[in-house]
């Protein structure tokens, strides 16, 4: 009796611990990260909503920790070590996962609009608290407008990952 390939592996691994890994992580997160700072500090002022000042909640929760809270190192944490890093290391090995072992196979959309939506209670309702901040941010205009970000960037880190991966894979 033969088994195949596709019996003897798990319907979902994990990403392997590679350059590759990384480079999808990064260029996803890039892109997942403009979009959110360009919804949060660009399009939502224009249309008369609240503007965004992620750096600042980063630099709050560097100063709650005792660390340097300079621009610099709120723009860092934001951009590099959250957008880049944190985040896409949360979708790739721990919410896409989980989501395949619990949900099973769905369209991209659904579990990448739901991961951000976990993104947004983690920073503005668990990161806030952390900082020092009002829980939510008391619910005013910044929360709401941080909600659709967090939930963009989800959707769209899945999107170039779901772009790039394919290509990857070809070696194209």
């Amino acid at each position: 009796m033969t088994t195949s390939v596709s019996e003897t592996r798990p319907a979902f691994a994990l990403p392997s611990l590679s350059v590759n890994t990384l480079g999808l992580m990064f260029i996803s997160g890039f892109f997942a990260t403009i979009a959110f700072d360009f919804w949060g500090q660009i399009l939502s002022p224009a249309l008369g909503f609240a503007n965004l000042s992620p750096h600042g909640l980063a630099r709050s929760l560097l100063g709650s920790l005792g660390l340097p809270a300079n621009d610099f190192a709120g723009y860092f944490v934001h951009f590099y070590v959250v957008g880049l890093i944190g985040y896409p290391i949360g979708w790739m090995f721990i919410f896409a996962p989980l989501w395949q072992r619990i949900v099973g196979g769905t369209h991209w959309f659904l579990p990448s609009a739901i991961y951000g939506f976990g993104l947004w209670l983690f920073a503005i309702g668990g990161i806030t608290s952390v900082a020092g901040l009002p829980f939510f941010l008391n619910f005013t205009g910044i929360a709401w407008v941080a909600l659709v970000g967090h939930v963009l960037y989800g959707i769209v880190l899945v999107a170039v990952l779901k772009l790039i991966e394919p290509r990857q894979a070809s070696g194209g």
